[in-house]
């Protein structure tokens, strides 16, 4: 059985700290041979745009563009439909690599069998 970690973030700029934490346990887990699904909602939806996550700072912590680019690499990153329409982001608009999709997607990977889910 695959175990999978899916990881919804929910801030972004308003809350750094907590946006980092996502980010990092995204990544770390990625880098440890987890299978990662990764969910950008709220304000964490403007990093699948191109450019944004380079300009995200906050001191003592990885690059969140780096951390990006790693759970890119290797795991499934997911914009939210309804906060991807809230921020008129449309498919052509985000990151190769980043999926748009909406809660009926979210719930079947917290329920898959071996899913465990956090929220940042």
């Amino acid at each position: 059985m695959t175990r999978t970690l899916v990881i919804k973030v929910t801030s972004g700029e308003d809350s750094p700290e907590r946006c980092n934490q996502a980010f990092t346990v995204a990544a770390a887990a990625v880098a440890s041979g987890v299978q990662v699904s990764l969910w950008l909602t709220g304000e964490s939806s403007w990093f699948a745009l191109p450019g944004r996550a380079e300009k995200f700072r906050l001191n003592h912590a990885a690059p969140l563009a780096d951390l990006l680019a790693a759970v890119l690499a290797a795991g499934r990153v997911t914009l939210c439909t309804q906060c991807a329409s809230r921020r008129e982001i449309t498919e052509p608009d985000v990151l190769e690599g980043i999926r748009i999709a909406g809660a009926p997607t979210f719930i079947e990977e917290t329920l898959a069998e071996g899913a465990q889910a956090l929220v940042y």
